[in-house]
């Protein structure tokens, strides 16, 4: 062909000038398909941009599993497990002879065994109306009975629970430890207002003397005692709790004069001073976290002087932890903010009645060796 050179000596074809450049009909191809390219990448639409949202929640585990809980939640949670360095999902305990436990259901006066696991026992109490129930979920090491039926402390606390005096005391200081419905009602303010009406209600003098008794008979050998020397959490908190009844229910029944509101109410649903709450802890004898400060109102001075007025019972757990949680709120209220002493300690009248008995033995005794040694 006249287009194409040939090269004799290599025996190749070499293309022309000619043959390498575009024909006038192939331009008019090559602009329109340029255009279509462009205009393809033109209509697909941009990639989204992606928007990085942070979960500022943390992570908080219980009984339950693992839950993502604001930072108002996660401090309520935190302060009523403070004193255990961990968490107690599932109480175990061995016997040398046997390891036999269930799993029961406690309903205000029938125990029914569901299922039978190991020494572990989950009890769930339910409620007998819309109000928060004591012992709703509550994990106790069951000593069981010695001929193998239902556990005395089972037997105990289903006595007690179904007791109309201990359901009209509806002691707030078991509801904090052992409620997780309690917990739930907290989160609004009417919720928590509705309970502490009904706990405010019981006469306080009556259902502190019942509260004394309870606990005694709590840890009683043919109740809980088993369950109590063996240092069950659940059954400590109760005994505690039990005992801890007057001086929570004073602070937790105290109404701010400028609101009316409860001024525990206004404390746990305080978002932005959860500190607050920690205070009412106190009497269970559990101390202040040493980087929590509460704010320095009416409601948290009262709430100490109610406080340092029960620690003239030496016998009240508050006693224990009143003086280095008064220093604390001092140190950011200032030197003068609550009383930083316990108050003077009451002498019980059993006391004074046997002091007074051996005071008069005494001066008889005395008296007579006297006469003795005159007449002779």
């Amino acid at each position: 062909m006249a287009s194409v050179a040939v090269s004799l000596l290599t025996g190749h074809f070499w293309p022309s000038h000619s043959a390498c450049r575009p024909s006038s009909t192939s331009w008019p191809v090559i602009l329109t398909l340029f255009a279509l390219s462009v205009s393809h990448v033109l209509a697909v639409p941009a990639a989204p941009v992606e928007t990085l949202v942070l979960d500022r929640r943390a992570p908080f585990r219980d009984a339950s599993g693992w839950h993502m809980l604001s930072e108002h939640d996660l401090a309520w949670h935190k302060f009523r497990q403070r004193a255990e360095e961990g968490e107690i999902e599932t109480a175990t305990a061995t016997s040398s002879t046997a390891s036999v436990t269930s799993t029961f259901s406690i309903a205000l006066g029938t125990v029914k065994p569901t299922t039978t696991t190991s020494i572990s026992t989950s009890t769930s109490i339910p409620a007998p109306s819309s109000l928060p129930t004591i012992f709703d979920t509550l994990a106790v090491n069951w000593v069981p009975a010695d001929d193998g039926g239902t556990p005395p402390c089972m037997e105990f606390i289903n006595s007690f629970m179904a007791d109309p005096t201990f359901q009209e005391c509806y002691p707030l200081s078991m509801l904090m430890h052992s409620s997780r419905s309690f917990f739930e009602a907290q989160r609004s303010m009417v919720g928590i207002t509705r309970t502490l009406d009904a706990t405010c209600a019981a006469n306080a003098t009556a259902c502190a003397k019942f509260m004394t008794n309870l606990s005694k008979n709590l840890i009683a050998s043919e109740n809980c005692g088993a369950e109590f020397q063996a240092n069950d959490p659940a059954i400590i908190d109760a005994y505690n709790a039990m005992r801890a009844y007057l001086p929570i229910y004073s602070a937790g029944c105290l109404r701010d004069p400028e609101t009316n509101a409860y001024c525990y109410a206004s404390a746990v649903t305080n978002m932005t001073s959860p500190a607050n709450t920690y205070v009412y802890f106190l009497p269970l004898n559990r101390s202040l976290p040493g980087s929590s400060i509460p704010a320095c109102n009416w409601c948290l001075q009262q709430t100490m002087a109610i406080y340092q007025d029960a620690t003239a019972d030496r016998n009240q757990l508050i006693s224990l932890t009143y003086v280095s949680a008064a220093k604390q709120i001092n140190t950011n209220c200032g030197p003068t903010f609550v009383n930083e002493s316990l108050a003077e300690e009451i002498t019980s009248i059993a006391h004074r009645v046997l002091t007074d008995m051996n005071f008069v033995s005494l001066s008889t005794i005395m008296s007579a060796v006297v006469v003795v040694l005159w007449l002779i």
